[in-house]
């Protein structure tokens, strides 16, 4: 996938941050907590389990970490979607869902 500008990444990646975060407007914080500083999303769930999700504007990628696992999302602009750069079929939004439905036992949906 081709490397987008960084005004444009810098708009798509507010853009995702902001959906996953209204994703997670009407959840308890004592389910999951959500933290934004800057470019890093940190989600913290019961027992102190976290999720992090931040820029990378180098390679202009997300980059999602959760779980002892690492993923690395690039934009895919004919699609309109996030995905994963080893998993081509790993989408950064259904990602989300399943680690916070893991770590926090509620279902969400990023729109």
């Amino acid at each position: 996938m081709p490397l987008i500008d960084e005004p444009s990444y810098q708009h798509l990646a507010d853009r995702t941050f902001k959906r996953i975060e209204d994703a997670l407007k009407d959840v308890d914080a004592d389910d999951v907590d959500v933290e934004r500083s800057g470019d890093v999303v940190t989600l913290t769930f019961k027992g102190n389990k976290r999720c992090v999700l931040n820029t990378q504007r180098p390679t202009r990628q997300i980059w999602l970490a959760a779980n002892s696992r690492a993923w690395h999302f690039s934009y895919d602009s004919a699609r309109d979607v996030w995905i994963d750069d080893k998993q081509p079929g790993v989408e950064l939004f259904a990602t989300v869902e399943d680690v916070v439905k893991q770590g926090a036992g509620v279902a969400i949906k990023v729109a």
